[in-house]
């Protein structure tokens, strides 16, 4: 086992209970003093609280995918992930009494094929987040929407509801899109890059501004622009306790990173297998002096694939039983051939390599081995300055268990998480 690497606790380190003033039953962590709101809610989120997710953890963990039959793993095996609604329900439970921060969909709205149709049954991810906000007390569900295939107003109050249901846990997921078949099916034109995010400017703007006008007659209020003419707009209620819901994009390119800077809370971003402690740091920090030379802050979280087991034979045994012997390298080729990866523009090694990474999550950074294997992985991650990960494993439900048995306290006795 590594050496433990001592690092000192903030004295307010731990779950902030998004409940204060409503009472805490279930003693979890700290909660914020209740203050006083001038609409009239019996509770106000300060938007540095629903930044943190309710969290003072150093490292935020979410499940990411588990709206997808099969989630992210592109395999055949049986105990692959259903997606259904019973499963998805419970997981969300498990998690929040786990202390897990978020959940975050997926948003597809046609599968890939293969023998399994990869991803081919999803559940809508803005009713799926109110359905998990309902029936949970502290996690924050995203929904992530596709700008534009929804009218903004529409989505404004959509995702108002959700945030009244969680009581200011509803977090907004933006997309642009990239996948031609989906926009085809909606008769909708799947733009060029650069106007993908013009478009979710504006699209953005009309939300945010339909979020924050005051609710009376008086705060009507007219949008003209080059996507959208709006007329005499009223949009209520507001979002819950005073703030808007949390806001992140996953822009890769200098474009959509600018983009996400200038308008979100949170970047995800793909960290690639391979890059060093020293080099995660650099981008890490880069994004965030990008960040503050336009007068903002904004948290980076990455994506990972768990396989966790109790020695780290058992979990390259089953990695590569599920993810390479029993892949739907069907599915995989079809999603590489929507990006133009194909053998013939590829070398050998190279398409060999980008197959393999598919088949692993979509491409998220895998995170194999016993728990000192996976906790040390994700120690260097909170070490590089991310805020936290969002994982996804081949059953949710069935390890996510020991995910938090055994990896949960490793992190907590390195001062990431508070104890349970």
């Amino acid at each position: 086992m590594p050496a433990a690497i001592e690092r000192p606790r903030r004295k307010d380190q731990g779950r902030v209970a998004p409940h204060a003033g409503l009472g805490n039953p279930a003693g979890f962590g700290k909660a914020l003093p209740l203050r006083e709101s001038e609409t009239g809610m019996d509770r106000v989120r300060s938007q540095r609280e629903r930044a943190q997710m309710g969290s003072a953890n150093r490292l935020k963990l979410g499940l990411f995918g588990a709206n997808c039959s099969s989630g992210r793993a592109v395999t055949m095996v049986p105990e692959r992930w259903s997606g259904n609604w019973r499963d998805c329900l419970a997981l969300a439970k498990m998690a929040d009494e786990a202390g897990i921060e978020f959940m975050l969909p997926i948003g597809r709205w046609k599968g890939y094929g293969g023998a399994t149709d990869y991803q081919g049954e999803t559940l809508e991810t803005v009713t799926w987040a109110a359905g998990l906000l309902a029936g949970t007390k502290r996690l924050v569900v995203f929904g992530t929407v596709h700008a534009p295939l929804i009218a903004p107003l529409i989505a404004a109050k959509e995702f108002v509801t959700a945030d009244h249901i969680g009581e200011g846990r509803f977090g907004l997921n933006l997309v642009c899109g990239w996948n031609e078949g989906e926009f085809e099916m909606f008769g909708a034109n799947l733009r060029d890059h650069e106007t993908r995010y013009d478009y979710a400017q504006e699209w953005l703007d009309v939300v945010k501004r339909a979020w924050s006008a005051r609710e009376d007659s008086e705060s009507d209020f007219d949008f003209t622009g080059r996507y959208f003419t709006l007329r005499q707009v009223r949009a209520k209620p507001k979002p819950y306790g005073g703030s808007r819901p949390l806001i992140m994009n996953a822009g890769a390119s200098p474009t959509g990173q600018a983009f996400a800077i200038r308008n979100c809370d949170a970047l995800f971003s793909h960290i690639s297998y391979g890059m060093s402690l020293d080099e995660t740091a650099l981008y890490v920090t880069r994004l965030r002096d990008m960040a503050q030379q336009q007068g903002r802050d904004i948290d980076i979280y990455t994506v990972g694939v768990v396989t966790c087991r109790p020695s780290a034979k058992e979990a390259e045994d089953y990695w590569r039983h599920a993810i390479v012997d029993h892949a739907d390298w069907g599915a995989v080729d079809n999603i590489l051939a929507m990006r133009d990866i194909t053998p013939e523009n590829h070398s050998p090694d190279e398409f060999r390599r980008l197959r393999n990474h598919q088949a692993n999550g979509m491409g998220g950074l895998p995170m194999v081995g016993d728990p000192d294997m996976v906790t040390a992985q994700l120690a260097r991650l909170a070490d590089a300055g991310l805020t936290g990960i969002a994982v996804s494993f081949v059953n949710y439900l069935d390890e996510l268990p020991y995910f938090c048995a055994e990896v949960l306290p490793r992190l907590a006795r390195l001062g990431l998480r508070d104890p349970q």
